[in-house]
């Protein structure tokens, strides 16, 4: 018989050995250094400084990203699948993310059971979600939506009466399992209200969680359903330092709950150089084919369009990633897909014949580190297949789905009792004084 409590208790033995393990690292090794930091790396956004613990991923330059030692080939060959043969379902990942194991199609199907009985949305939250124009971007909508949520947070309602710091991942899972659960439900809101004219589709209780998703936005499709399960899984995480990750986290340091610190990660995700880029690459392959007169331009075409691109100083969105030094594998697996499903569409190949097209031409830039398409590239060409071109609500689906790493994340966080994070900063005026060898006891 299925025990509701089976998962919250595996996380919890799993978590409070690591717990240990952890606090003896520190013990024995928090003197040491992991690199250098450099004055570029202090004014350039601290990139590539080690300075965040993310157990549910990490990101590889030349491997791409891993869940929990998994590549994304790996999670499709041995996820649960919603129909044999399929693509991975999200609950699976969530699981291996929270409890560092894969999951069995059992173990899956608990966390869909769980999700649909927490999925429940109180009235007052669409009301809220009502009560804001029309013109409202669908980002906005979705994070005061969750902040109307917030309301339910047993987190915050236990830490107001008083709670031990050994019980916080407890009132934290279970935030993080309620919220996601009812995400797809206020997305879907959001979508039919602006776009379907506010007329709703109820909920099909023997749907996955992505599935049901597809189905409240109206598609039916059983491909498309698939294309949720696929985009909803390799979207989740991207290890910790992200903007939308780092803000959950940073935000959840100071004991802010789950819908709190999700709602600060979503408003960094609708930032336009974090969870843009998909809606940017279609944008840019319409300008080009309005430019070209063509809605099947060539790869000699494309080229020159592409120089153009460069040479106004612009850049080939979907190209380039800050980690990555070659194709994103995410890319592939959508790329896979749409081979599956869709071999003849006349978007998609223009997004495969600017693959082709582009490394070649950023290779012999002298200053592009990665001339290899990221996820966003090919995920706006899939969606505009099925009919969802509505693209500003593209980020709202990014949304859904990265729910599951940074909140798994956030789990974590609170079950290794993490400190609230709080980084040194400097003044340019210090940084020049240590320069010229002045005696700066800041830097001692």
């Amino acid at each position: 018989m299925e025990n509701l409590e089976q998962i919250k208790t595996l996380f919890g033995d799993v978590a409070e050995k690591a717990a240990l393990e952890v606090k003896d690292i520190i013990k024995e090794h928090g003197s040491k250094k992991i690199g250098e930091v450099t004055i570029a790396q202090i004014y350039q956004g601290m990139r590539g400084i080690t300075g965040l613990v993310s157990e549910t991923s990490l990101l590889d330059a030349q491997h791409g990203i891993s869940f929990r030692g998994y590549s994304i080939d790996q999670l499709k060959e041995h996820l649960p699948t919603f129909k044999p043969n399929g693509e991975p379902k999200p609950e699976g990942l969530f699981y291996l993310m929270l409890l560092n194991q894969l999951p069995t199609s059992s173990d899956a199907s608990i966390i869909t059971n769980h999700w649909q009985r927490r999925s429940h949305v109180p009235n007052y939250v669409f009301d809220t979600i009502d009560a804001l124009p029309i013109k409202t971007h669908p980002m906005t909508m979705f994070v005061v939506g969750v902040m109307a949520l917030q309301s339910e947070s047993k987190f915050a309602l236990q830490y107001s009466k008083g709670m031990g710091k050994k019980e916080y991942w407890g009132y934290t899972y279970d935030d993080t399992m309620d919220l996601i659960a009812r995400l797809p439900r206020v997305a879907a809101h959001i979508y039919r209200r602006k776009y379907k004219n506010d007329v709703h589709i109820q909920p099909d209780g023997l749907l996955d969680w992505s599935g049901n998703f597809a189905h409240m936005l109206g598609y039916d499709d059983e491909s498309f359903h698939e294309l949720m399960r696929l985009y909803l899984t390799i979207h989740a995480d991207h290890e910790g330092g992200n903007v939308s990750a780092h803000t959950t986290h940073l935000v959840g340091s100071a004991l802010s709950d789950p819908y709190l610190s999700y709602a600060a990660g979503m408003n960094g995700l609708a930032g336009p150089l974090h969870g843009l880029a998909n809606q940017e690459v279609v944008k840019w392959i319409f300008e080009m084919n309005d430019e070209l007169k063509s809605e099947n331009p060539t790869k000699e075409q494309i080229a020159k369009y592409v120089e153009k691109t460069l040479e106004e100083g612009k850049v080939v969105p979907g190209y380039g990633h800050a980690v990555l030094r070659k194709t994103d594998p995410r890319f592939t697996a959508q790329m896979e897909f749409a081979k599956k499903y869709l071999p003849n569409d006349t978007f998609v190949n223009i997004v495969w014949k600017i693959y082709e097209v582009v490394p070649p031409i950023l290779s012999t830039k002298g200053k592009i580190k990665n001339p290899w398409p990221n996820v966003d590239a090919h995920s706006g060409s899939l969606l505009l297949h099925y009919g969802l071109n509505e693209f500003e609500f593209y980020t709202v689906l990014f949304a859904v789905s990265r729910a599951l790493g940074v909140l798994s994340s956030l789990c974590w966080d609170r079950a290794l009792g993490l400190s609230i994070e709080r980084p040194k900063s400097v003044t340019t005026n210090l940084i020049k004084k240590w320069l010229k060898g002045e005696e700066v006891s800041i830097w001692d």
